[in-house]
């Protein structure tokens, strides 16, 4: 006859065993921690050469894992470091830049008051009234004829053939008007023929424009070549329009009838022109008369 299947633990003796020797432990351990508590709490310093073992078990663990914060700490404030000095390098560069854009700012004031001050002294020791200031507005560069717009037209009394000059020198002549600007005929076109002469000695010549930013001068008197690299050139007044001595070129290379000159109111550099009332000769005085005629 087979043993029933639902035995109780009574019926063995390894699971008695087994259960009294469980609960004994669970007691005794009861009984000692109970007695280590008591025995901490009425002489703390009981227990100490054991802490002292188990700190030195436990010291290598607690180095590694020291170390192990200290590098996630060092590694956490290069991360924050690297971004930090990310930001406050764009906002250096970008205080940088603006002081880059101010300074040139600050430039471009202390070149156009230097150039409104070369045009008042002009106008100080200019004889002739001046017509009007404006501003060169564009100019050609890319043909063969040379252009100019003036800021200025029959609104502020321009009139056609007015010659326009800068403080540097002479720039060219009003060739046609408009309401509020004018187009104006530059010295260094092909159209444009000024007569001149050396300024040291006077030596006559014409300077005709090229086309390409330079002057043509061309000899009065054929023959040995006067003319040296550096001599200034100005304007002569025969003919009337342009005003004698004013400055117009220099001489960059010699040819065997004259030379090549550099303008020296350059279009492109030029701002702010002068127009100026077309020049005349004074008349000649009236003859005296003859002795013995009625």
């Amino acid at each position: 006859m087979a043993p029933p299947a639902n035995r109780r633990s009574g019926f063995s003796r390894r699971a008695q065993y087994t259960t009294f020797f469980s609960y004994t432990a669970g007691v005794i351990g009861a009984v000692v921690g109970l007695v280590l508590l008591v025995v901490a709490i009425v002489n703390p310093g009981a227990f100490s050469g054991l802490r002292g073992v188990a700190a030195d078990v436990t010291e290598p663990a607690a180095q590694a894992a020291a170390g192990g914060r200290e590098t996630g700490k060092d590694f956490l404030a290069e991360v924050s470091g690297f971004f930090k000095t990310g930001r406050e390098r764009a906002r250096l560069e970008r205080e940088l830049a603006e002081a880059k854009v101010r300074l040139v700012e600050a430039q471009a004031t202390r070149d156009e008051n230097r150039r409104l001050k070369q045009l008042l002294g002009l106008r100080e020791g200019n004889d002739a009234q001046p017509v009007a200031f404006a501003r060169l507005v564009a100019s050609t560069g890319g043909s063969s004829r040379r252009f100019a717009t003036l800021g200025a037209g029959a609104d502020r009394g321009v009139a056609k053939g007015m010659p326009i000059r800068s403080p540097m020198g002479l720039v060219g002549r009003v060739l046609e008007v408009g309401s509020s600007s004018s187009r104006v005929l530059l010295v260094t076109d092909t159209e444009s023929l000024v007569p001149v002469r050396r300024a040291r000695d006077g030596v006559a010549a014409f300077a005709q424009g090229q086309g390409d930013g330079t002057i043509r001068i061309r000899l009065v008197n054929l023959g040995l070549n006067p003319l040296r690299p550096g001599d200034v050139l100005v304007t002569t007044g025969s003919g009337g329009l342009y005003r004698p001595g004013t400055p117009m070129a220099v001489v960059t290379k010699l040819m065997r009838d004259g030379a090549i000159a550099r303008v020296l109111s350059n279009p492109s550099d030029t701002d702010y022109v002068i127009v100026e009332r077309s020049w005349a000769p004074p008349p000649p005085p009236p003859a005296e008369p003859q002795p013995g005629s009625e």
